[in-house]
């Protein structure tokens, strides 16, 4: 379904918003209370089946990444409502900015059918011969616009970014977006994976200080792949939601062009997505989940 679940009662935290996965709080402090749920999404529709511990990977996994970059977060504190534990934060109230922050290192996803139809991603042209899981000369920053719930964001090109944010902060975004990936990859590929691409989002302070937000470098925002298997060619095995996109699409008989709900997860891709986001936490972090 695309609506989402009604959000868990929290008291002294005021309801604002909830997305695919997130459920966004107000609380008396005026500060905000993030919340990563359990909620699996793929092709702009809310699965009917959880997915056990992801909130608690996301959530673990974010804060393990914030630490590691050397940029402005919106982090206040971790200490939380115990309704919520170990999948939430407290996180302080920005201006956020409508814009997708997306880069690639490698080809894959929509990058990768923008690129056979057109042999550009985002306006970008790229060199003749690349296939599924091609690394890239270089790192692009490929933006795409920030949709509605239900609705599926589009790449779009750097100019569009200008137009919408000016190109003062279009070309800080675009620095930011690159270097935060070209660290992460960096610190990725030391633990054995591959960061073919992320998402990041960004907000202003009232001083104008760009802040990084939401979810940062989760399996649910960003493709990782085993380095030791990486073949382009062929579909990477990932450490992320490919699982679940895999499964709908050539074996469920779903058809995702139909209009109707994606069926239930079976238990098998449920135990492998968990294992998944759990082995790619611990890979990078080399800390235990628990």
């Amino acid at each position: 379904m695309i609506t989402p679940p009604q959000a868990v009662e929290i008291p002294g935290a005021k309801h604002l918003h909830s997305g695919k996965v997130r459920d966004l709080y107000e609380l008396e402090s005026g500060n905000l209370l993030m919340v990563a749920s359990d909620r699996m999404s793929a092709f702009d529709w809310i699965l009917d089946t959880p997915i056990p511990d992801k909130g608690k990977v996301l959530t673990a996994m974010s804060l393990w990444w914030f630490e590691q970059l050397d940029v402005p977060n919106h982090i206040i504190s971790t200490d939380v409502p115990a309704e919520v534990a170990g999948r939430a934060v407290i996180c302080e109230k920005l201006e956020m900015l409508p814009v997708e922050c997306v880069a690639r290192g490698y080809l894959s996803g929509s990058g990768l059918l923008d690129y056979n139809a057109t042999g550009e991603v985002c306006g970008i042209p790229l060199r003749a011969g690349l296939v599924e899981g091609s690394r890239l000369d270089e790192p692009i920053f490929t933006p795409a616009t920030k949709a509605d719930l239900g609705e599926h964001d589009e790449n779009v090109s750097y100019d569009a970014v200008v137009a919408t944010v000016g190109a003062e902060l279009a070309g800080a975004l675009r620095k930011l977006t690159l270097d935060i990936y070209s660290q992460a990859h960096a610190t990725a590929e030391q633990h054995g994976i591959i960061l073919a691409d992320t998402k990041f989002e960004f907000g202003t302070r009232a001083d104008g200080t760009i802040v990084l937000a939401d979810e940062v470098l989760t399996p649910d925002s960003s493709r990782f792949w085993p380095a030791a298997e990486w073949a382009p060619g062929k579909q990477q095995p990932s450490y992320d939601k490919q699982i679940v996109r895999d499964w709908l699409q050539f074996d469920s008989g779903w058809d995702r062009h139909s209009g109707e709900a994606p069926p239930p997860l079976s238990a098998e891709v449920i135990e492998r997505t968990r294992s998944a986001y759990i082995d790619a936490y611990e890979r990078l972090t080399g800390q235990k989940f628990s």
